[in-house]
């Protein structure tokens, strides 16, 4: 009787911990599904003010060129308003969550309007991001451009 008192009591905890750890993941994905339509958007805003929040101290972004920018550089983008992009969608997202870090990837179908001229194009990228003190923090972004045809 004890054996099967003691088999039951790990057999539900076993499952405890799976569920916890499956709530976790779940809840890390929400997490940046959110941080990531705020991203979508306030680059359309010029929200400066919320990269700040979501970017860290240390955050890179390799553009389509090879170039790599800084978050001043970034933020002070963003600022200065150049390269207005006046739409800004995200899709094929996708979440890999590995405990305090993650990979995101997906596609931005945006227009903008450069030095008086509109355009559009589609990009796909590649995000790491790592929750420290409490809070995910992009700190790595790469960025390539989908060929129009």
């Amino acid at each position: 009787m004890k054996r099967i008192v003691f088999v039951v009591c790990v057999v539900v905890l076993i499952f405890g911990v799976a569920i916890l750890a499956q709530t976790q993941t779940g809840t890390a994905e929400q997490e940046l599904m959110k941080l990531l339509k705020g991203w979508e958007q306030s680059v359309v805003k010029l929200d400066a003010a919320f990269m700040e929040g979501i970017l860290a101290d240390d955050y890179t972004w390799t553009d389509p060129t090879g170039k790599i920018h800084s978050k001043a550089e970034e933020i002070a983008s963003i600022k200065s308003g150049q390269g207005l992009v006046t739409s800004n969608v995200d899709d094929e997202v996708k979440i890999r969550v590995y405990g305090d870090a993650a990979v995101v990837t997906g596609r931005t179908t945006a227009k903008w309007i450069e030095k008086g001229k509109e355009s559009s194009g589609q990009i796909r990228w590649t995000d790491t991001w790592i929750k420290r003190n409490g809070r995910w923090q992009c700190v790595a972004d790469h960025v390539s451009n989908i060929p129009q045809k």
